[in-house]
């Protein structure tokens, strides 16, 4: 209670001072030595993808090989300034940047007077040439691998250190911290930008990816949605004959045994109460706008009539049919005929002036398709109406194919052919059932 009644008594302005100090700790002096080895660069930027490959894989130690340098810089600055080698120290923090980055700022941040003491004359109270140099490598490289806070935490505990330096340990020289700070500001805000842009970029990335798959997702839900609406005459209809051949089976027997009648009567009101929940989970995924068809559903024979609002719509097709006609199930004929309606007017859309060809084919266990174009050749501009028919496709493309082949266990191929047109093949197999005269 003691605790909870001295948190609610403390002044604002002490919350917001121990506040910064728990972060300041947590950015600057937790796990100071932790070993974090600078990772390769990534090859897929838009230069370094362009070069080939050996020179690709030497490339992602650029930072690496750019870090090395101006450790080197530091270390001939230092040579040059004074008669010890005082750029040992700055170079070895700006070195440390590759593997421990916090303990690099605190060795090259620590280090700087001393440095200037061993510089005698030749620098500045209290950053000599090489610890300058060093200091704002170090910066940037350690604000580069954490993050924008740390970044400023650096900047705020360099200009609180220099100027301790000069007004408390000042040994009249002339001071350059000012410089320091001013260069320091600017080198931390270039990679604080280049930070924000990069979260921002993998942001969209992000996004993006989780919006394509909503989407993907979203199309191939609506696309299930019309071929269960589609498919509900069909089913309704086999129901509808289940139930009244149940109900009449009964008359047609003399003096029928009455178990005879039981069973036909539960066949009966099965079948009323699956037509009845069929007609239930339609209303579910009905959407709001949607209204019944008026006329059946299209079948293989309806192909002709298709094929002919195609070519008024301007599209040079050609149908054909071979092996022996039969009557197929409704399902198998309807989702066909979808089929090539929606290549017929992937090839309107993708397509324009291409010739294109449609193949039926009855063959022994099933029915095969083909619906193959040429290459676009120009612009087509259909005639008035055209495409407001059964020419237009009702679904989404190759998504409401492959939904549509998967739902009768057939198989499908879409590609590319050689002359840059386009191919959709399918199998739909049809069990063998025995006729009845």
């Amino acid at each position: 209670m003691d605790g909870v009644t001295d948190t609610k008594t403390r002044s604002p302005e002490l919350r917001l001072a121990q506040g910064l100090l728990q972060g300041l700790r947590r950015e600057l002096f937790h796990d100071v030595l932790a070993y974090r080895l600078l990772p390769p660069m990534a090859t897929d930027g838009p230069v370094t993808r362009r070069l080939p490959g050996r020179i690709r894989e030497y490339a992602q130690w650029t930072p690496h090989a750019l870090v090395v340098g101006a450790a080197l810089v530091v270390l001939l600055i230092g040579a040059t300034t004074g008669p010890y080698p005082i750029g040992l120290v700055p170079a070895g923090a700006v070195l440390l940047t590759l593997v421990r980055p916090l303990a690099a700022f605190w060795l090259s941040l620590v280090s700087a007077p001393f440095v200037s003491l061993l510089a005698g004359g030749w620098g500045e109270w209290p950053w000599s040439p090489p610890s300058f140099a060093a200091h704002l490598v170090v910066l940037t490289v350690v604000a580069a691998r954490t993050r924008p806070r740390t970044a400023a935490w650096m900047w705020v505990i360099t200009g609180v250190f220099a100027v301790f330096m000069e007004t408390g340990l000042g040994r009249g020289y002339g001071s350059n911290s000012a410089v320091l700070v001013f260069l320091a500001a600017l080198a931390l805000l270039a990679v604080t930008v280049v930070h924000v842009r990069r979260e921002a970029r993998q942001e969209i990335t992000a996004q993006q990816s989780v919006t394509a798959q909503e989407r993907s997702m979203r199309t191939l839900l609506e696309e299930r949605t019309t071929i269960a609406r589609e498919l509900h005459d069909v089913v309704a209809h086999h129901m509808s004959v289940v139930a009244i051949q149940a109900e009449a089976a009964p008359y047609r027997v003399e003096n029928p045994p009455p178990e005879l009648e039981q069973a036909f009567a539960t066949i009966r009101e099965n079948a009323v109460a699956a037509l009845t929940e069929l007609r239930r989970v339609l209303g579910v995924v009905r959407a709001q706008d949607y209204e019944a068809p008026d006329a059946p559903q299209p079948t293989l024979a309806d192909l002709g009539g298709l094929v002919a609002n195609v070519r008024d719509a301007g599209l040079d097709v050609e149908s054909t049919v071979t092996g022996a006609v039969r009557e197929l199930p409704q399902g198998v004929e309807l989702s066909a005929y979808r089929i090539v309606q929606e290549a017929l007017s992937n090839v309107l859309r993708h397509a324009p002036g291409a010739a294109a060809k449609v193949e039926v084919a009855y063959v022994l266990g099933g029915l095969g398709l083909r619906i193959v174009n040429g290459p676009a050749r120009g612009l087509v501009k259909p005639s008035p109406g055209a495409g407001t028919g059964a020419g237009m496709g009702a679904g989404h493309g190759i998504t409401g194919m492959r939904e549509r082949v998967a739902m009768l266990d057939g198989e499908m191929t879409a590609g590319a052919t050689d002359d840059g047109g386009y191919e959709v093949a399918v199998f739909l197999p049809v069990p063998a059932v025995r006729t009845e005269a």
